[in-house]
């Protein structure tokens, strides 16, 4: 049995390490036929959009969201290409006979092309022998063409629909494992180039036209089905932003950028086009300044440039694409027509370039980084702070061209009231303007970043939290042109004084300066340094019982040891707490400090106040004393010697089974 599952196990690596990878096509189309084997061989599941006559074989992502584009599909059960049914059998049994392409025309249903191969006199060259491969269009393909398109290749058979049909012809087989992507192969018209697309989902292109039937073999090559007429590409993509007038704004925009070698260079990119129309919805200021800053425009127009070919017909749903800007743009579908970043901004899709494609937009597509401060916030998690910001006649910072980084607080810290914009909220919202340019993931802990008020703002840097002063980063950068916006959880407030100003200027805290000052740390807490101060209020020290209040006053060691258990030397705000924090106190003891529900606790005493900042550390307030927890075993030192006890405790047994077998074998003997 071993020796059958390590021969099983032997075989089975064989074939995934030596068996051809399928193609992304062969792999949709197995997963199709393992969907339909229930209902006989050689079924494949077939997804048709609703309302449409267009199909997809099933992979498994689309199988399960039953979508294609957002649209629901419904499941049907058909013969896999190649296969046919017979009456009375299950399945589809019967492979299809093979006969020369002209007659395969009409078993695949392209009967539209099979009659203008005919009136062409095509039918003659691919009813006798060779070995072909023909891209032909279905018959909506042809109904979909314009009238007077279709007109004039009809009109002039002998010619123009001769060449038609050759274009999507090839002169040797290829079935759907030849078609790799980024193929680019002559057809039989004067060698013009079709340009094939096989992608991750199983969907094959050709010049943009998705096949939707394929490996339909016959004696004399093969024939697959493709759902438009398919065009020439003779520009590569430069030359198309030269020809048309609509663009003519984006064609000045990439020459002045520099950007026009790259799109006249060989490659497989995407455009997305900016139409005259999308300029001109973009305010004049903001588009002047653009096109007059080279980093800018460059940044915009990569923005708008994939790094790999996508034709629209090989959406089915949305999915991050990379950017020549080495950002994502999210494209995706909706109801058939393309979308960017879930909009429906596509104004005509597919034109097929040489070395690409083109999709013209109605819109202009402005990346982060070619924004001011003040755009970047626009619509964003941070709006009413930047409205706070301008009340306050900021806007000079957010607005112009040196390098700013913005402490934002998000737009939930306001949810219950905006503040009043008076002189103290002025000077408050200068401290979260930071003079240059920082990146979070750049920041160190101890740094100090300088306000444009002149304060000075200290970084942390906890394992799950990046904070400034008492304000933590709460989402990624905001990167734009010229600064940064570090989106924050609160808003911060910078320290005035050290520990005992702070405690000195509230009167909630007298009994604890006085019993600082009588343990002789008055001085320890004035000078440099970082604390955490658990502080009692009044109110704590007078909830003790007065013998101990007693001790406290008329012990000193006591009262120094009680002091410093509510000291750590180590600055901790709450929002570098994630859960549960240990830290060391003063004394020597632990201090075990959690967060519920954005509550801060420490030794499970609630803080009534956290951090209230000072030059020399931070204050907690709490309205209780407080005391160490019991203790409880916690690391491995702690289990060994639980481990000890417990064999101790059962060496007796040990022994006394010994005993036993010493007895027995003496009675033996």
């Amino acid at each position: 049995m071993r020796q059958f599952m390590l021969l099983a196990l032997l075989a089975a690596y064989y074939v995934s390490c030596v068996s051809p990878v399928k193609s992304p096509y062969q792999q949709v189309l197995q997963h199709s036929r393992i969907r339909g084997r229930q209902h006989g061989p050689n079924v494949c599941a077939v997804q048709q959009v609703s309302g449409t006559n267009i199909k997809y074989f099933a992979n498994c992502k689309q199988w399960y969201s039953r979508k294609v584009c957002g649209r629901p599909t419904i499941i049907s059960y058909e013969c896999c290409p190649g296969y046919e049914r017979i009456p009375g059998e299950k399945g589809c049994p019967a492979a299809l006979p093979l006969v020369n392409m002209y007659n395969t025309l009409g078993v695949v249903g392209a009967t539209t092309t099979q009659l203008y191969s005919e009136r062409s006199q095509l039918k003659r060259e691919i009813e006798g022998p060779g070995s072909y491969t023909m891209f032909a269009p279905s018959n909506e393909a042809w109904a979909a063409l314009p009238a007077e398109i279709l007109d004039a290749l009809v009109s002039n058979v002998n010619i123009e629909l001769l060449n038609a049909l050759h274009y999507h012809m090839v002169n040797k087989r290829l079935s759907s494992e030849d078609l790799r992507n980024g193929l680019v192969v002559p057809s039989m018209y004067l060698d013009l180039d079709l340009h094939v697309h096989h992608y991750p989902n199983g969907i094959i292109t050709v010049n943009c036209a998705r096949v939707i039937k394929t490996d339909h073999h016959a004696t004399n090559g093969v024939v697959h089905v493709v759902d438009k007429v398919i065009t020439a590409a003779t520009n590569n993509i430069y030359q198309i932003l030269e020809n048309d007038d609509s663009l003519e704004k984006v064609q000045a925009a990439v020459a002045a950028a520099g950007l026009s070698t790259l799109l006249e260079s060989e490659g497989q990119y995407t455009f997305f086009a900016p139409t005259n129309e999308a300029f001109e919805k973009i305010p004049k200021q903001t588009l002047n300044r653009i096109l007059g800053d080279p980093e800018a425009l460059k940044d915009l127009l990569n923005y708008h440039i994939l790094k790999n070919l996508q034709c629209s017909e090989a959406i089915i749903s949305g999915a991050p694409m990379e950017t020549l800007h080495g950002t994502h743009l999210e494209v995706g579908c909706s109801d058939g027509g393309l979308t960017i970043n879930g909009r429906s901004i596509i104004a005509q899709k597919d034109i097929l370039a040489t070395n690409g494609v083109v999709h013209f937009i109605n819109e202009l597509l402005i990346p982060d980084t070619a924004k001011t401060l003040s755009e970047l916030a626009q619509n964003s998690l941070v709006s009413e702070s930047f409205k706070l910001f301008r009340q306050a006649g900021l806007e000079s910072y957010l607005s112009g061209k040196d390098a700013y980084t913005v402490i934002a607080p998000q737009n939930d810290v306001y949810q219950n009231s905006t503040p009043t914009v008076n002189n103290q909220m002025k000077n408050l919202l200068r401290d979260h303007i930071i003079k240059d340019r920082f990146l979070s993931r750049h920041l160190y802990h101890g740094q100090t970043l300088e306000t444009i008020s002149g304060k000075r703002l200290r970084v942390f840097v906890y394992r799950h939290a990046l904070c400034i002063e008492n304000a933590c980063i709460a989402a990624h950068d905001m990167r734009g042109r010229f600064g940064t916006i570090f989106i924050a959880e609160k808003m911060l407030t910078p320290a005035t004084g050290t520990v005992m100003d702070v405690l000195k200027a509230d009167n909630h805290y007298s009994t604890l300066v006085g019993m600082i000052q009588k343990a002789g740390l008055t001085e320890t807490f004035t000078r440099p340094g970082t604390y955490t101060i658990f502080a009692p209020t009044n109110e704590a020290f007078q909830a003790l019982p007065a013998e101990e209040r007693r001790k406290l006053t008329d012990n000193p060691a006591q009262l120094l040891d009680t002091l410093k258990y509510h000291m750590g030397e180590e600055i901790l705000v709450s929002g570098g707490v994630n859960q549960f924090v240990r830290m060391p106190s003063m004394q020597g003891g632990k201090l075990e400090i959690t967060l519920k529900n954005k509550v801060m606790f420490v030794n499970k005493v609630r803080v009534a106040q956290a951090d209230i900042m000072a030059t020399n550390g931070v204050i907690h307030a709490v309205n209780s004393v407080v005391r160490p927890l019991a203790s409880r075993p916690t690391g491995i030192e702690d289990l060994g010697t639980v481990i000890h006890q417990e064999a101790a405790a059962f060496k007796p047994l040990l022994q006394l089974k010994k005993a036993g077998r010493r007895a027995r074998r003496s009675l033996s003997r």
